[in-house]
């Protein structure tokens, strides 16, 4: 398939376009991720005219307000600017599938950035840019760089963008409440082991939309959709839901084998055996008794195996 295109800071891919001349090159970014995304490299600071090197900027409490100020110089004020940059980037923005930020800056930062108060820092800011980004495109996922760190996080995130990309390949052609039902079921088992309650909720929802707005039923679903997915995975949910699957198999699997399956599931939940081990027997038993519903589930292949994501879970 194309690569899906995601934003990005500039830093993180290589370009000298840091304070300091320097970058923050992420090897997983740019050896792992560039086979299978589009990169589009961004930095807001270079942008609004800041050259290179250039003084540090921080983001300060004035008045109850957040301003982007010089570390050095508090004359010099960028708030405004970071802001209307991530305005002008909006034409780009709305193409992309995702968007990976740089920690603790104070114009790239998704959370955590030190926010001053006098010479006292609290980390509790968001970057001007990326705040301005989040609020223009609330359902696009994003994360920083540092967290793609924690496996749980790394694979909730690609997870997103594979969905999100999925979602807009639907979008393309006219939408129908057909279409709309038929993707829900193919991410069903997906949504289930984030969150079993908000799945629920969420399929009962749509199966009562059939006399709304169909453009207003789609953004209302993707919105609870993208909202249910930043719930992290647990290794308990993952369990049921295999479990749940292993149940489709249970006309077929008998005997040694279905104990094989059993074990094998507890084991993961117990944390003895990652989520990829259960996933590949699962998937061998449905090779020799093929199941549509279980076939076309997105929860079995959810992203390239090439990746190896479920390998760490």
């Amino acid at each position: 398939m194309a690569k899906i295109k995601v934003g990005i800071s500039s830093c993180l891919v290589g370009e000298p376009v840091r304070f300091d001349s320097g970058h923050k090159r992420n090897l997983y970014v740019t050896n792992v991720l560039h086979d299978y995304f589009e990169f589009v490299p961004f930095c807001p600071e270079v942008s609004i005219g800041l050259g290179i090197p250039r003084q540090t900027i921080r983001l300060s409490l004035q008045d109850d307000e957040v301003r982007c100020i010089g570390s050095k110089d508090p004359a010099l004020d960028v708030t405004e600017k970071l802001y209307q940059s991530a305005e002008d980037q909006k034409h780009w923005h709305d193409e992309l599938c995702g968007y990976i930020l740089k920690k603790d800056s104070p114009s790239c930062g998704m959370e955590r950035v030190r926010l001053y108060k006098g010479d006292t820092p609290d980390r509790v800011g968001v970057g001007l840019y990326a705040k301005r980004l989040m609020e223009n495109f609330p359902n696009l996922p994003v994360e920083e760089e540092g967290r793609l760190g924690d496996p749980v996080l790394r694979e909730n995130f690609i997870q997103r963008v594979f969905v999100y990309y999925r979602w807009r390949q639907m979008m393309l052609e006219p939408l129908t409440l057909d279409k709309l039902m038929q993707f829900h079921a193919r991410h069903k088992f997906i949504f289930v082991s984030h969150d079993q309650n908000l799945a629920s909720e969420l399929g009962r929802w749509l199966s009562e939309q059939g006399k709304e707005s169909l453009a207003a039923v789609s953004q209302a679903y993707l919105t609870k959709m993208m909202t249910l997915l930043k719930v992290r995975a647990t290794r308990q949910n993952h369990a049921n839901t295999l479990t749940h699957i292993q149940g489709f198999l249970k006309k077929h699997v008998t005997g040694l084998d279905k104990q094989e399956l059993v074990e094998t599931i507890n084991n993961y939940r117990l944390g003895l055996l990652p989520l990829i081990v259960p996933l590949t027997l699962l998937r061998h038993h449905f090779l020799h008794h093929p199941n549509d519903y279980i076939d076309g589930s997105y929860y079995m292949r959810p992203h390239p195996s090439e990746l190896m994501l479920l390998n760490q879970l």
